[in-house]
Order: C-alpha cells, then sequence, then structure tokens
C-alpha cells in the first residue's frame, strides 16, 4: 500500500512538472518594450495610415483616396502647410483644405493633418531666405494662430495632428542646427492652440530622422534624449517615429551595429526610441510611425545602396506589418506608410522610388500596392483576412471592410 501510496505521489508530481513545463513554454517571454503599460491608446493598434498628396488636384485626389479605401487602410495623412493656408499676413486661403477634409470623410477615412512650412513673411532670419521653407517662425503668436485656426476650423474632423517634421535635420532646421528645445517650445505652442480648438484631437510630435550624423542632422536618439530634457511629452499624446527600410524588417540595430554600420540602419530603430521613453518613465504612451517604407531608386546613389526591387518592395513591406503585429502592439498604434504618390513627381525625384503606386493617372498596378491591399491586418480586436488579388473585393466589385 504504501509503495503504491509513493508512486502515485511521484505520478503527480511528475505530471505537476509537465504541467509546469507547459505553463513556462505557452508564456510569452518579458516585454523589454513594456506594452502592457500602454494605457487607453489613442490609436488602435495596428492603425493602417499612409501619406498622400492632395493639396493641387488635377483629377488625381479622389482616385487615390478610392485606392486607400480599396486598401483597407483607414487614415491618411496629408501636409497643411502655413504657407499655402496663410500665404501673406492675415489672408486666410481655405479652399484646399475644405475639399481635402471633405473627400476623405466621403470615404468614411480619418484625416491626419501635419502642420509645418512656414509662410516666407513669418519664418525666423535663417540661412537659406526663400529656400527656407522648413525654417521656425519668427514668432510665436502667428504660429499659434495658424495651428488654432486649422483645428477650429475641421474640430472633430481631423482625427490627428503632426507638429513638424523631422526637426533633428538641419535642412528641416531652416538650414540651422538642430535644436530640440526650441522644438519643444514651438510643439508646446501649437499643441496649446490646438487643445484649445479641438480637445479631442490627437496629437502627434514629429517623426525624426534615423541617422547618426552630426553634421547636416543631430542623431534621432540623442535629439530624441534632449526632448525628453525639454519636456515635449507633456504637450502630446502620441510620440512620433520614422522608421525607413535600410534592411529586412527582422534585422535589429544590434544586427545592424555588428557589421559595423550605426544603429539607425534599421527598421527597428524605433525600439532603441522607445527604450529611451521607458527611461524617462512614459512607458505608457503609445508611438506612432509617421513615415515608413522601402525605396526601389537605382539612381540616386544617396538611396540607391539600400534600394529593392518591385517584387522585394511589395515582400518587405508585408514583413514589416508582420513583424509589427507579432512584437509592437500595442506600443506602436498608428503605422503610416509612405506614400500614394504626388502627381508631379517623375523619375528625377527620390520619393517617386518610395511610392507604392506610379504617380501616373489611372495607373494603380504594381507588386507593393497589390500586396498591401490583399494581406491580413490586425487592428486591434478586428482582424481582416488575407484575399485572393481576383476575389471581388480586391477587384472593386464590393466594398472593402475598413480596418478601424
Amino acid at each position: 500500500m504504501r509503495a503504491r501510496t509513493a508512486i502515485g505521489l511521484l505520478g503527480l508530481l511528475a505530471l505537476a512538472a509537465a504541467f509546469g513545463t507547459a505553463a513556462l513554454l505557452l508564456r510569452r517571454p518579458p516585454d523589454p518594450f513594456k506594452g502592457a503599460a500602454v494605457s487607453d491608446p489613442p490609436f488602435a493598434a495596428l492603425t493602417y495610415g499612409i501619406q498622400a498628396f492632395l493639396w493641387w488636384d488635377s483629377g488625381e485626389a479622389g482616385l487615390h483616396l478610392d485606392w486607400v479605401r480599396l486598401m483597407s487602410y483607414s487614415h491618411v495623412k496629408q501636409t497643411f502647410a502655413w504657407s499655402d493656408i496663410e500665404p501673406q499676413p492675415g489672408l486666410w486661403d481655405w479652399e484646399q483644405a475644405d475639399r481635402i477634409v471633405a473627400a476623405v470623410q466621403a470615404r468614411g477615412l480619418q484625416l491626419i493633418a501635419r502642420l509645418g512650412q512656414v509662410p516666407q513673411w513669418a519664418r525666423a532670419d535663417v540661412p537659406g531666405g526663400e529656400s527656407a521653407l522648413d525654417a521656425p517662425p519668427a514668432e510665436g503668436a502667428g504660429w499659434q494662430d495658424y495651428c488654432y485656426r486649422v483645428a477650429r476650423r475641421y474640430r472633430g474632423r481631423i482625427a490627428a495632428y503632426q507638429i513638424w517634421n523631422e526637426p533633428n535635420l538641419s535642412r528641416e532646421w531652416g538650414g540651422q542646427p538642430p535644436d530640440a528645445a526650441a522644438y519643444a517650445a514651438l510643439l508646446a505652442d501649437c499643441s496649446r492652440a490646438i487643445r484649445r480648438a479641438d480637445p479631442a484631437a490627437i496629437l502627434i510630435s514629429a517623426g525624426l530622422a534615423p541617422t547618426g550624423r552630426y553634421d547636416i542632422a543631430l542623431p534621432d536618439d540623442i535629439y530624441f534624449d534632449a526632448m525628453y530634457r525639454s519636456d515635449f511629452q507633456q504637450h502630446i499624446d502620441v510620440v512620433g517615429a520614422h522608421a525607413p527600410g535600410y534592411n529586412a524588417p527582422e534585422i535589429g540595430p544590434d544586427d545592424v551595429q555588428g557589421t559595423g554600420a550605426h544603429r539607425s540602419f534599421s527598421f527597428r530603430r524605433i525600439e532603441d526610441l522607445r527604450k529611451i521613453m521607458l527611461r524617462y518613465g512614459d512607458e505608457a504612451r503609445q508611438m506612432a510611425i509617421m513615415e515608413f517604407g522601402y525605396t526601389t531608386d537605382p539612381h540616386n546613389p544617396n538611396y540607391e545602396w539600400f534600394a529593392v526591387d518591385q517584387a522585394e518592395h511589395a515582400a518587405m513591406l508585408v514583413r514589416a506589418y508582420d513583424y509589427a503585429i507579432e512584437h509592437w502592439r500595442p506600443w506602436v498604434g498608428l503605422m503610416t506608410l509612405i506614400y500614394m504618390p504626388d502627381p508631379a513627381w517623375t523619375p528625377a525625384d527620390e520619393e517617386y522610388w518610395w511610392a507604392i503606386t506610379k504617380p501616373d493617372r489611372g495607373v494603380q498596378q504594381g507588386d507593393a500596392f497589390i500586396a498591401l491591399a490583399n494581406m491580413r491586418k490586425v487592428c486591434g480586436e478586428q482582424v481582416i483576412a488575407e484575399r485572393a488579388p481576383d476575389s471581388p473585393t480586391a477587384l472593386g466589385l464590393q466594398p472593402a471592410p475598413l480596418c478601424s
């Protein structure tokens, strides 16, 4: 009896050990990015967006928005340049902005407005003169007025605002040395103005250009740390970041550094920025990728060294989304793809080679567009299954479900 009891106890212990081992195998590894700390995320993880160029429409704007809808993407990013809206002091021109807001809304899409591009009459006196389109404003009152007027006019119709773009690059800061404290002050002025006009709007900081250079830029991680030392985070809801595809999506900053290259040459560079957020105790805040993509540029020496062909372009983009679904939710919400192209671009423009379609009116077919439209999408608890390229939805014969 005692022997049988002992054997039984040993059996129970073995079973418990087996269950414990299975539980350990099923348990997710610790998350170094503390995604579970994200509270009340402004964007579903993931939210699918794309940057478009709808301002000067010669017939393509509606077509491009229809393609965005066909892709089951929910958000469109468009620049609302101060220089276009108030070209002269006190002369406000809302015609193009009104048209874009209405066209986006008519398709059930949501709009993200990128604010910046100061008119010459309001720019600080910096080197570059006429060409210094992205110079900061000379004083805060006019800048605040622009931010306030846009948000007041489109209250409830513009979902989110990206305030400025890549201020860690000298060319995006009027040719001056990048200044994180000055950007934080500019951000605060615009943020307060938008909050007064539309408290429900989501505010996103400028995406930084991933770089290790100090000559014409400031490395993005150094600049980002300086932004925290200027308390920029108290003026935003979401941290913006950029993630160009220098390598396959699975290759991380440590892998890149191991080859002797700078850590910024990685789609996953945003993981380095997330660690800075954690260092400042900002783990509850979500990040948004405001630009990401791959280039197929065969000509420009600044880009051709990491260019991919058309088939790789499609595959890399799908893999980037798959990586984000598996590893970055929920601390990454919005992912903004580049680009739905500017119709004026030609092969001489480097942006032309990042776009997922060609600018020619009526031409949409291409590996990247088709792959992205038909891939599976995960939006919070919603999943849109992968669809066949010849399915009625893919062919536009029935409405595409909206990932939102």
